[in-house]
């Protein structure tokens, strides 16, 4: 029996798929009140547990080899620290807890490249960087960085964990819509009219799932594995949406400055509009950060690939294209296979 916690997340749901595939019975520990459609048909034993209640953990880990905790918090809006703290930080202080006190014998813990401290543009991201709350400047990335010192506290304790590091996660199976997942709607339906230009890594839903199972069965205990995909830019993100959809990109680029000004009233729109964010100061302070990662440690230890990002683009557009996210009669270009 392995454990998931935050199964019903991107990650998470697609996770719980392939170790299906492999064979294994999963558990998923599901909050009172989750909506559970990305987990719908699936052979998996659903128990409910919230990470922020440890007895409930407690009886959710008991019998389990294993435990894959992907339960949090993703924001990029301000005025959410507390809420992450909650959930991202004492959340994973209880998985840990837990998992020691039921003598689980494996725990894989799923964190962020927004947990790095991040040197300066040019230098490549690797595992030698630090996970220094003080110097994540951002409130997701630091409760990720104090929750991944959680974990290595419980290897001092005596637990078996390892860490992975996802960088920005596109693909299929994207149930809550993400922020990257709401731009590709947007822009098939031919909502987006400006961008503006930036460069960050995106990595697809399905090889971090698998990277996640790989660090489970290769990963030693204590390490963290970053999990990358491919660094490309805004635009070349239109243009490949431009090629799939045969939307028209956009051809104008907002200023950067103009950007981060428009920006500092985001929250208050996406609020009264009840829509979900992607044009924030966090979103921009993303696409301007240094996003050149180094993906060595996790392909030479545990035999990580990536695939393209057109790849994954393309099968993202589709996924939301067969579930109606996307208008009816929209024609795709395919030029990539499925799982």
């Amino acid at each position: 029996m392995v454990v998931v916690t935050g199964g019903t997340g991107h990650i998470g749901n697609v996770l719980v798929r392939q170790l299906l595939a492999r064979g294994e019975k999963v558990r998923a520990v599901i909050p009172p009140a989750e909506d559970t459609t990305p987990l719908k048909g699936l052979k998996v034993e659903m128990v409910e547990g919230d990470v922020c209640n440890i007895s409930s953990l407690i009886q959710a880990f008991k019998g389990s080899k294993i435990v894959y905790h992907l339960a949090g918090i993703i924001s990029i809006l301000p005025g959410r620290d507390r809420l992450l703290d909650q959930v991202n930080v004492a959340g994973t202080q209880n998985v840990v807890k837990a998992c020691l006190e039921t003598g689980v014998q494996r725990l894989v813990y799923t964190s962020s490249i927004h947990a790095i401290e991040e040197p300066p543009n040019g230098t490549m991201i690797d595992e030698t960087f630090p996970c220094n709350p003080d110097r994540v400047p951002q409130g997701y990335g630091r409760s990720k960085a104090r929750a991944t010192l959680a974990v290595l506290d419980g290897v001092e304790q005596g637990l078996d964990a390892v860490i992975v590091h996802p960088t920005g996660v596109i693909g299929p199976n994207d149930y809550r819509i993400s922020e990257m997942g709401q731009l590709m709607i947007d822009f098939v339906n031919g909502n987006v009219k400006v961008y503006i230009d930036g460069t960050y890594d995106f990595v697809d839903v399905r090889d971090v799932a698998r990277g996640i199972i790989l660090a489970g069965e290769k990963g030693q205990s204590g390490e963290r594995y970053i999990l990358p995909g491919e660094q490309i830019s805004v635009r070349q993100l239109m243009l490949m949406l431009q090629e799939i959809s045969g939307i028209k990109a956009p051809s104008l680029k907002i200023p950067l400055w103009l950007g981060r000004i428009a920006a500092g009233f985001s929250p208050l729109y996406y609020r009264l509009a009840k829509t979900k964010p992607r044009f924030t100061s966090y979103s921009i302070d993303v696409l301007c950060s240094n996003s050149l990662i180094c993906s060595e440690k996790a392909r030479r230890k545990l035999g990580f690939t990536a695939r393209p990002a057109r790849q994954s683009i393309s099968d993202a557009v589709s996924w939301f294209r067969e579930n109606g996210y996307i208008n009816p009669g929209q024609k795709l270009n395919h030029r990539s296979s499925h799982e």
